[in-house]
């Protein structure tokens, strides 16, 4: 009997550490903007995608400077 109940509080013990990891690791967002920002910034693409993005990109021309940046030279 004794056993089963050091067993059980070891048990409780492990699940509390980890239930207290998780709300560690919480995050709330305020924003749907917020999420995608958080998601893109610790999701990595696969390489192969990485890479046909890369190509089909590279043909896409730069946008036009604005009129500040060609009057102060930015």
């Amino acid at each position: 009997m004794k056993q089963q109940k050091k067993f059980n509080s070891g048990l409780e013990h492990e699940i509390i550490a980890k239930s207290e990891m998780a709300q560690n690791s919480v995050h709330e967002f305020a924003t749907v903007e917020e999420l995608l920002r958080h998601d893109a910034g610790n999701t990595s693409a696969p390489a192969n995608i990485a890479e046909r993005l890369q190509k089909s990109s590279a043909g896409i021309p730069k946008p036009p400077r604005s009129l500040w940046q060609r009057l102060f030279g930015e």
